[in-house]
């Protein structure tokens, strides 16, 4: 399903713009206030409304639960602040005392008062149970657009078109601090979860970390390229999340100060933006009269990254498992940052088809094979190209690196294997004796042997140093796309378009395993770093997980529109990762855990220029939907009801495979006869 944002829950869309929202202290509902006065409560089991609480005669400002989450506070451009049972919608106390409108409300950690901010200057202590003012607090010489409440109880931050945050003792009404650093007005202020840092936007394009204790700004954050309105903190306390005038919302680690992800949706200015009280969603609304809602459970977020505008033939990851670089037909080369998917970089040098990328061992260098018939070598640094290396007469397919990192092996649609000298750029040596187009081509882990796969259906082991051929492989009954090495180097992968993959031991020289499965042919092979699975990648849509001991087929990824051509392991401190490449041009990453016998993929990032589009996909009578799917697919374009989620199991169950299957059919124009591709060495350009 190319283009789905995976971690978007259903779009919340309004008759008008929303202007605020809060989460309930246990996560259970969720309020937002409208441009015409409204304040809607929805479910968040179902998301859908089950309370309108009406009275104001303006924008809603912002709307607050209290910590015990049995009333809801809300501040308008009426000059009114109003308090609400959060159970009946019942407006309890109308709070009048504001000379201008009131732009922000926050309760205190207890719950017995409420802070607001206004136009008129002025921030505002009341009484909750009495709704009598405690403290007028004055000092901001233009409106006071944001107040937050630390959780230490007696201390407040504000925030004004005065360009300045200050900081209130709310005993005394004192100004205890002035944090001057924005150059333009600042609009939203948050605390961190332990009190000692505050969060604070400006419509200098900034946000802004303060050290409470002392005053001193411990980080700029800058990306946003239009005024920030609003900011919060994760309820860990290691991310902020901002939202922008450009209707983006950031994501931001607040150690680093590095931004982790941008969500894109939004057609207009971001308003606010809450995390839940378990931090596995956020929520952020718009004046598009909108509230979208992202799923961040599982890190799974869309960035707004641009993915390559044709196939993708190749993806690798760097050795240290912070980058990853993709080739495509789009001519392009990309260096993706492996952890948020940002784009870093784009090589443009070859005039064809990039086929195939990879990453030295020590990750300086990239080397690209293209269908230019060129190699090039790359300074990844530098981005500046050392070598354009030539000699093949023909496409050049694959390019892999020595485990040593001083040569780099080359094959071709011209029948050959090329080896090449990175320091001097120049062809050391020709292995010549596959008698059709070389597809796939590999180093032994220690660098004394090549394995070459060919449309001749054969697999050749070659000595490196010497040049000889020592032992041809046979047994696939089509071309022979893509071979590996295990990283032991005991055993050897193949992939054909037989629609196979075997396994071979070397020493015997036998092959052990015919792994069946997919229904086309499989295009690349890759063995996870401790060799205990084997991932392949087919123009049947889908990649599968293999045990290399049993043969057993542990995983199948479907999330798919197109072939995948490549695939690649990515493991790191924090888990086990596979990067895929498809036809669509998108570039995904997803996290793969091994619990006992059971085999977890879930979607990391995806870099894509597509969409969703489920015009005409039916849902008719599909069983086990919640209704928060249903609402996604339906926004979509899916059509026909489902079944309910419990009605009787004795019916037949349709299940989210056929919602998929129904996409594949209805949006996308059927694939080409396996037969009319077969022939890839035809003039028609394709990925090779």
């Amino acid at each position: 399903m190319t283009g789905v944002q995976f971690g978007e829950l259903p779009l919340l869309t309004e008759y008008d713009g929303v202007k605020s929202c809060s989460y309930s202290p246990d996560g259970k509902s969720f309020a937002f206030g409208l441009f015409c006065g409204d304040i809607y409560v929805y479910s968040t089991s179902s998301w859908e409304r089950i309370r309108t609480l009406e009275g104001h005669s303006n924008w809603v400002m912002s709307v607050a639960y209290s910590p015990s989450g049995g009333q809801i506070a809300s501040v308008c451009a009426d000059m009114t602040l109003r308090l609400w049972r959060a159970e009946t919608g019942e407006c309890t106390r109308i709070i009048i005392g504001h000379m201008d409108l009131v732009n922000d409300a926050a309760y205190s950690p207890q719950g017995n008062l409420i802070a607001s901010a206004s136009d008129d200057g002025t921030i505002r202590l009341w009484d909750v149970a009495t709704g009598d003012s405690h403290h007028t607090l004055s000092g901001h010489i233009e409106p006071v657009n944001g107040i937050a409440y630390s959780q230490k109880q007696d201390q407040i931050a504000s925030s004004g078109d005065d360009n300045m945050v200050r900081l209130w003792n709310i005993i005394t009404g004192e100004c205890i601090r002035i944090l001057s650093g924005h150059s333009d007005s600042v609009w939203g202020v948050a605390y961190s979860p332990q009190g000692d840092q505050l969060a604070s936007t400006s419509s200098d394009k900034t946000i802004r970390l303060w050290d409470v204790e002392t005053g001193a700004c411990c980080h700029v954050f800058i990306g946003h390229d239009a005024a920030i309105f609003c900011v919060a903190y994760s309820p860990g306390g290691d991310q902020v999340a901002s939202g922008c005038l450009n209707g983006t919302v950031r994501l931001w680690d607040v150690e680093t100060g590095v931004c982790l992800h941008t969500l894109t949706g939004h057609g207009d200015t971001v308003n606010n933006v809450v995390y839940s009280p378990k931090g596995d969603q956020i929520a952020s609304c718009s004046a598009d009269k909108t509230v979208r809602l992202w799923d961040v459970s599982g890190g799974s977020l869309r960035v707004d990254s641009k993915g390559h505008s044709q196939q993708v033939c190749s993806v690798k990851c760097s050795p240290k498992g912070d980058q990853i670089a993709s080739g495509g037909m789009d001519t392009t080369i990309r260096l993706w940052n492996a952890q948020t998917g940002e784009c870093l970089k784009v090589w443009r040098g070859h005039a064809d088809t990039v086929s195939s990328v990879m990453f030295s061992p020590q990750g300086d260098y990239i080397a690209t094979g293209c269908a230019d018939n060129t190699v090039r070598l790359w300074n990844v640094e530098s981005e500046e190209c050392l070598h354009a290396l030539t000699g093949h007469s023909s496409y050049v397919v694959c390019v892999v690196f020595s485990p040593q990192g001083h040569q780099v092996a080359s094959v071709s649609l011209d029948k050959s294997v090329r080896l090449w000298n990175v320091a001097t750029g120049d062809c050391s040596a020709t292995l010549n004796g596959h008698t059709d187009e070389v597809l796939g081509v590999t180093y032994s882990p220690d660098g004394r042997q090549i394995a070459s796969g060919s449309r001749d259906c054969t697999i050749r082991l070659w000595d490196v140093e010497s040049g000889k051929l020592h032992q041809t492989l046979q047994g696939h009954e089509e071309f022979v796309r893509s071979v590996a090495y295990s990283p032991q180097g005991s055993q050897l992968a193949s992939g054909s378009g037989d629609a196979t993959v075997r396994l071979w031991d070397v020493e015997e020289e036998e092959c052990h395993f015919i792994l069946i499965g997919h229904s086309y042919c499989v295009w690349c092979v890759t063995y996870s770093q401790n060799g205990n699975l084997l991932a392949s990648g087919s123009m049947d849509k889908t990649v599968r997980l293999w045990d290399i001991v049993t043969g057993q087929c542990r995983a199948v990824i479907q999330n798919f529109q197109e072939a995948i051509r490549t695939v690649d392991w990515n493991t790191t401190s924090d888990g086990v990762y596979l990067v895929t490449g498809c036809d669509d041009g998108s570039v995904l990453k997803w996290q793969v855990t091994e619990e006992e016998d059971v085999c977890n993929v879930q979607l990391q990032w995806s870099a894509t220029n597509g969409t969703l589009t489920m015009e005409g996909a039916s849902i008719q009578d599909v069983q086990g939907l919640t209704h928060v799917n249903k609402q996604l697919l339906k926004q979509r374009g899916a059509v026909g009801e489902p079944e309910d989620l419990f009605r009787e199991a004795s019916k037949k169950v349709m299940t989210m495979a056929s919602v998929v299957s129904n996409l594949k059919q209805s949006s996308y124009k059927a694939v080409q006869d396996p037969s009319s591709n077969a022939d890839t060495g035809s003039d028609q350009p394709v990925c090779m």
